[in-house]
């Protein structure tokens, strides 16, 4: 990774799931100039040692710092859709790195049902983190607008590692096969 001189305008926290998504953000602002480092956050999801693996071996092919958050999540957190999920890790990363200045990422994209996959969510954030860093940090989400097909086409042309990350929302050992993630998978013949 090359040096970058860190500004507001060039700083990027991604948070990485370890999934194709996420993994596409981080790729996007490198190749973008960005000084770009990610987190990782273990929120007690079923997947999470396979996703937290996912993640170290992505930061290590992009060589860029990779932070872990772990917090003690409810038991309703073990079910594939959690409400609230991307907002808490928004939070989590203003928590957490009350000193950063510059964008905090997430790789969400259109074709989802889910409020925190929005625009409306998207503008939502930018509001709560402006009010909250008085303008120092931007909440960005590169991928909104795009569906998976479009994210997926975009990492076989920028040949982005896909067979390092790991996208099943709840196998613990490997993919499920089952899960709307693996099915996404399979149809775009990912493995």
């Amino acid at each position: 990774m090359k040096k970058c001189k860190i500004t507001k305008n060039t700083s990027v926290i991604v948070l990485l799931s370890g999934g194709i998504d996420s993994t596409a953000c981080v790729q996007y602002y490198l190749k973008n100039g960005f000084c770009t480092s990610a987190v990782f956050i273990d929120y007690e999801q079923l997947p999470v040692k396979m996703e937290e693996s996912s993640a170290k071996k992505i930061c290590s092919y992009y060589n860029i710092h990779l932070n872990t958050i772990r917090v003690n999540g409810p038991e309703y957190c073990k079910k594939v859709e959690i409400k609230g999920r991307n907002a808490i890790f928004v939070l989590l990363a203003l928590m957490f790195y009350p000193k950063h200045v510059g964008i905090i990422s997430l790789g969400i994209h259109s074709g989802t049902s889910y409020y925190d996959c929005t625009e409306n969510f998207s503008n939502d954030i930018k509001n709560i983190l402006n009010g909250y860093s008085n303008g120092q940090i931007r909440f960005e989400a590169p991928f909104l607008k795009w569906n998976k097909k479009m994210i997926y086409d975009y990492c076989k042309l920028q040949k982005i590692p896909v067979e390092l990350t790991y996208s099943c929302e709840i196998g613990i050992n490997g993919p499920c096969g089952e899960c709307p993630s693996c099915k996404d998978r399979s149809n775009f013949n990912v493995s």
